[in-house]
């Protein structure tokens, strides 16, 4: 063998050492990938399982999941079908309860505000009028209010001055025209004339409020 050809099997040290670091560094960039899907992807992953696990077993997410006990479908006696949830039914009873309790005023048993405040109110008849046009169209005026008294127990004596006080509005309400009933304000005007009227008409009983029932213009 020549000496030529010893020389062309040598190896170049410059491109081993090249080769090796080339070698090196690909390994250190696969490793720092591997670290970084770790972190990045696997340790959030780990942690959502984790809190998700948690509510569905505490029973967090039961209202948005469908969980918990489903609404039922029954036929009554009439063939019609009636709906019932349990969560709907709690509720109801717990407000029936609420309601049972009424020493304090809310109840049947209260003073004024369930079943014995019923006679705080009291019911007018139905007034149709006239109302005056300046160019003689034909208007009318369909009113239907409820009257609130300050004492449930003075219905009996606005009763007896009924007739007082529906002459008393009729005689205001055939005064007014169209344009005075237009708008919140004229509504207003028009409450605040009236339980000023009844309240001249039925003195010494005093009526807190005049609530409107119908305003109708035909």
């Amino acid at each position: 063998m020549s000496d030529d050809d010893v020389n062309e099997t040598e190896v170049d040290p410059d491109e081993s050492a090249e080769t090796e670091g080339e070698d090196e560094g690909s390994e250190g960039k696969a490793g720092f990938n591997a670290k970084k899907l770790i972190i990045f992807v696997v340790i959030p992953l780990l942690l959502l399982l984790g809190v998700g696990g948690g509510l569905y077993f505490s029973g967090f997410l039961d209202p948005y999941l469908g969980g918990g006990e489903e609404c039922v479908e029954e036929v009554d006696d009439h063939g019609e079908v009636i709906t019932a949830c349990p969560e709907e039914e709690s509720q109801d009873k717990a407000e029936a309860d609420h309601g049972s309790d009424g020493d304090d005023g809310h109840g049947g048993g209260g003073d004024g505000h369930g079943e014995g405040g019923s006679g705080a109110f009291i019911e007018m008849p139905t007034m149709i009028v006239n109302l005056s046009e300046e160019d003689g169209t034909p208007r009318f005026l369909r009113l239907t209010v409820q009257l609130e008294l300050e004492n449930p127990d003075e219905a009996s004596q606005i009763e007896a001055v009924m007739p007082r006080v529906v002459d008393q509005f009729q005689t205001y309400l055939r005064e007014l025209r169209v344009k005075d009933l237009r708008g919140s304000a004229g509504i207003y005007r028009l409450q605040m004339e009236l339980l000023w009227r009844v309240n001249q008409a039925s003195a010494p009983v005093k009526v807190k409020d005049v609530l409107f029932q119908e305003i109708l213009i035909q």
